[in-house]
């Protein structure tokens, strides 16, 4: 019997932002009503920007039906190191998901590398060094995430306040008329190209996330300017007030500088 299942992203990528924990049951209370798996993809869990936040969990509402996935490549910035992690639920569902899943596994995956999963082991034994480093992090990526969010709501674009990660979501459907009279844009595709091949600045439209065609999002991710050299980026970390860093603060002035000249008078 073939089994049904919905995902969701807890914290959202490409939003930064938590849903609201009824939010969150209510999609359990759906869950149960049509037998679905939940799937939660809740690998930015420990990057929420304020750590008294209200996380929710669909595994607190509906645990028998709730897989978490997560990793270790977006809290610890071990992008290249691809280990994900699956909770299964207890119970019948539970059974028969691991069942499928180490099938599929079976054919398409290999073992980790062995110093991954030593690192791996490690990390999840969450020592004081870690702890204080995705502390640290969270810090950082909210504050410039807010000053990001700062610089396009200056210039009129609606932007979903920050709440996690790295990324935010600003929509310029306030300016639709005037970017389409100027410059001939008209979705979101084209203004990510004419920030890229104009500014400089990369960004992706919010059709590559399932968003309209036409809608004027996009997901704008902040990691990139804390510095090109590690010692600017150790720096970064550590510092009380990042934006403050002559990098950090040169790349907003950037930022402002192309969004007024795409959207202002």
């Amino acid at each position: 019997q073939p089994l049904r299942s919905v995902v969701v992203t807890l914290p959202d990528n490409p939003t930064g932002t938590l849903a609201d924990p009824e939010l969150v049951r209510g999609v359990c209370r759906v869950a149960r009503e049509h037998d679905l798996v939940i799937i939660s993809d809740e690998i930015y869990r420990d990057l929420v920007h304020d750590p008294a936040a209200r996380f929710a969990s669909p595994a607190e509402f509906a645990p028998e039906r709730t897989v978490v996935t997560t990793g270790l490549s977006k809290s610890l910035a071990l992008g290249g190191w691809r280990t994900g992690v699956v909770r299964l639920p207890s119970g019948p569902m539970g059974e028969a998901l691991r069942g499928r899943l180490t099938e599929v596994a079976s054919e398409i995956w290999s073992s980790a590398p062995h110093p991954v999963q030593e690192a791996c082991a490690w990390a999840f034994t969450e020592p004081p060094v870690l702890t204080r480093h995705v502390a640290a992090s969270r810090a950082l990526h909210g504050c410039i995430a807010r000053a990001v969010a700062e610089r396009f709501t200056a210039v009129g674009a609606s932007v979903p306040h920050p709440q996690a990660a790295f990324y935010l979501y600003p929509d310029l459907e306030p300016h639709r008329e005037r970017l389409a009279a100027r410059w001939g844009i008209h979705d979101g595709a084209q203004l990510a190209r004419a920030l890229l091949d104009d500014h400089g600045i990369a960004t992706l439209p919010g059709s590559a996330f399932g968003d309209l065609e036409r809608s004027l999002r996009l997901r704008v991710a902040t990691s990139l300017l804390y510095g090109d050299l590690d010692e600017q980026r150790d720096t970064t970390l550590a510092h009380p007030e990042p934006a403050a860093l002559p990098w950090i603060a040169d790349a907003l002035s950037h930022l402002t500088e192309a969004l007024e000249a795409l959207v202002g008078p």
